[in-house]
Parts: structure tokens; sequence; C-alpha cells
């Protein structure tokens, strides 16, 4: 029965963040992801915990894999953001005339 449940709220969740993202206009989308993406980093502590829970070898392993992809999303995350941001940056060329 609880698995019943948990798959329930799984699906659920998938077709909200569908529905959601779907919803948020383009131009929205970048800054939203990576701000996602940046506040992710609870997941690397997360991960971190579950690491170093003496549960098994199999903890640890999934526990150093998840380690591993959430330090991926969030080093992505200020990947993204960095670029976006060099999009509003003035050049360095002088547009003035004045030399």
């Amino acid at each position: 029965m609880e698995a019943v449940l948990l798959a329930f709220i799984l699906m659920l969740s998938v077709f909200l963040g569908f529905e959601l993202i779907a919803k948020v206009p383009a131009t929205l989308h970048t800054p939203l992801m990576s701000g996602a993406n940046a506040i992710s980093g609870i997941t690397v502590v997360g991960a971190i915990i579950a690491a170093g829970a003496d549960l098994g070898p199999w903890s640890t392993w999934l526990g150093a894999l998840a380690v591993f992809f959430a330090t991926v999303n969030v080093v992505g995350g200020y990947m993204v953001t960095d670029r976006m941001l060099s999009m509003f940056k003035k050049k360095d060329s002088d547009t003035r005339g004045d030399s």
C-alpha cells in the first residue's frame, strides 16, 4: 500500500512540475532554473550525509554518486548564471569616440 502511495506522489509531482515549467515564459526560464540549481546545493549536504551514513556499502556508493551528480548540478547552475549575466555586460571597446 505504501508503494502505491509513493508512486502516486511521484506521478503527481512529475505532472505538477511539468505543468509549472510549461507555464513559465521563455525570458524567465533561464534565471529561474539557474537559481533553482544554485539552491539545490542543499542536495549536496543531504548526499554527503547519505554517503557518510554507515548503512552498508550500497548506501556509501549511492551517496557518493549523489554527491557527484548534485555537485555537477550546482556547478552547472552557476555556469549558466554566469553565462547569462555576461550577456548584459558592456563591451571593452571604447564606443564614445573621444580618444
